[in-house]
């Protein structure tokens, strides 16, 4: 997701969580809105489409029962397409005006009529995770494990039905870190491969994805903040040599590239401020939470992330 689009997510809002539980994502494609310019709202079209196919239909009522039903075939796939597109485009509009659950609904609804639609599945695996955002880390919750596993259910199937999306493989990045708060060192450390990856796929589709670039710095950014002694354990006996990879200088150029792609978007700045406090770098950390306050409020969990930043500046000052 460009800078253009809102549910970028946010996207990855707890992108690197498997390996703690600092706070953190829109995305909303405005992943990180989630607006775009390929779909668009038809609420008048398909009614009088659907009148022009009964007509049609009364009017061959000669036609052999195979030729009927070939017939039947081909205009009723474009209606499916059509009511799941107008889906889409009703729940990008939710997710503009900050509505997650109705745009969750209107994804969803766009997945009845198309369980394999690209773009309905993505969006619905973004929005999903920034719903299971507010539980607590500390406390455990089976509804925030729910709307996490249904996440990395919805961004696999993405990636399935289009393995040249970035998008898709944004979500799965953000929905893989998401979900990896549910299980075990291993398989944590398995997955941050995986979101790695993930993440590296979706840039290599599309080198200007902010989304992409914020969650390599939280990955970078969390792999460092584990302690020692979990690094060496990590990657000696958990297979984890590619944490090898991780380090301040790169989380701080990956999240200011996500900035550079982005500015707009509060989460970016807090992140990088956030990076900026545990690489001991004070005075760059206040200058991205003075961003985080002074910039409007666009996506939804903006409010959040403001509140978020508060607890951060609190933490600066008695550094």
């Amino acid at each position: 997701m460009t800078g253009n689009g809102s549910i970028r997510e946010s996207c990855g809002s707890h992108v690197a969580v498997s390996f703690s539980n600092v706070p953190r994502e829109t995305t909303t494609r405005h992943p990180g809105s989630m607006a775009n310019n390929h779909a668009t709202v038809n609420t008048t079209a398909s009614p009088r489409f659907l009148s022009h196919i009964c007509l049609e239909w009364r009017n061959i009522p000669l036609l052999k029962p195979a030729t009927r039903f070939a017939g039947l075939c081909l205009v009723a796939f474009p209606l499916h397409a059509q009511q799941a597109a107008n889906h889409v485009a009703l729940g990008i509009v939710a997710t503009e005006a900050r509505d997650l659950p109705a745009a969750l609904q209107q994804f969803e609804a766009a997945l009845k009529q198309d369980s394999m639609n690209y773009e309905a599945n993505w969006r619905a695996a973004l929005t999903l995770g920034l719903l299971g955002d507010p539980f607590p880390m500390r406390v455990k919750s089976a509804r925030r494990d729910s709307l996490y596993a249904r996440a990395e259910r919805y961004a696999q199937r993405a990636v399935k039905a289009n393995s040249s999306g970035a998008d898709g493989h944004f979500a799965l990045a953000a929905s893989l870190g998401r979900a990896a708060l549910m299980v075990g060192p291993e398989e944590k450390v398995h997955r941050a491969a995986l979101i790695r990856n993930e993440a590296l796929r979706a840039l290599a589709i599309d080198p200007r994805h902010d989304g992409a670039y914020h969650i390599l710095g939280r990955w970078n950014a969390e792999v460092m903040r584990l302690p020692g002694i979990g690094r060496f354990v990590a990657r000696h006996f958990l297979g984890g040599r590619v944490l090898d990879q991780a380090s301040w200088p790169k989380a701080i150029a990956y999240m200011k590239k996500a900035v550079e792609l982005a500015p707009g978007r509060i989460y970016h700045h807090l992140a990088l401020a956030d990076i900026y406090v545990d690489a001991r770098q004070p005075r760059e950390a206040e200058a991205q939470l003075h961003l985080v306050d002074s910039l409007p409020v666009r996506e939804a969990m903006d409010t959040n992330y403001r509140q978020q930043a508060a607890s951060l500046r609190r933490r600066l000052v008695t550094r």
